[in-house]
């Protein structure tokens, strides 16, 4: 076989095993998984996260805690999301989330460029969108792919990749907990 046709091949098997590759889990791969993640159910009160960015290098860049005060009017779902950055500035986002159907949630908030859609199943949700993030006196449109995963039905494990032009740019990980104190559940 000829240097090019050998080439060409290996080209062919690498490119085949990408797009494959790229298929990846799909939050229906998630039904039956327990604790079941409700939206609605775990951000009804008083939340409170931990969380960092890292470069595509790893490098941790920023971190943060977000106290986040959600409400919940039948299908909707509002979370007010205050973040307080280790180096002192603080920011706030207004999620307005509405549920569509058992699996399926729509969400806006003010630096989300369009709608936010989101898919779960079981103890899992992914939540797609389009963040208008400033960096200097820019803003970029960053592509996030967010995955969060009910833990114990206090403890949320969040992980997301932040991406611009099909570039992976960094990755955000957050712990959410419930204050159990302040959670509308009917009992207090």
């Amino acid at each position: 076989m000829s240097r090019l046709r050998l080439l060409a091949l290996s080209l062919i098997t690498a490119t085949t095993l990408a797009l494959t590759g790229c298929a990846g889990v799909s939050p229906e791969d998630y039904a039956g998984q327990t604790p079941e993640f409700r939206i609605e159910d775990y951000f009804d009160g008083d939340v409170k996260a931990w969380g960092m960015f890292q470069s595509r290098s790893g490098e941790v860049k920023r971190r943060f805690t977000v106290d986040i005060e959600g409400t919940v009017e039948g299908d909707r779902i509002t979370l007010d999301e205050r973040f307080t950055y280790a180096d002192g500035e603080t920011d706030r986002r207004v999620w307005e989330i509405e549920r569509i159907d058992e699996h399926t949630y729509e969400g806006t908030a003010g630096d989300v460029v369009g709608v936010a859609e989101g898919k779960r199943y079981g103890n899992a949700l992914n939540w797609q969108y389009t963040l208008a993030l400033e960096v200097g006196d820019r803003t970029w449109n960053v592509q996030f792919d967010d995955w969060m995963y009910l833990s114990d039905e206090d403890t949320l494990i969040n992980t997301a990749e932040v991406s611009k032009f099909g570039f992976r740019v960094g990755t955000v990980t957050l712990f959410f907990r419930r204050d159990d104190a302040n959670r509308n559940d009917g009992n207090g």
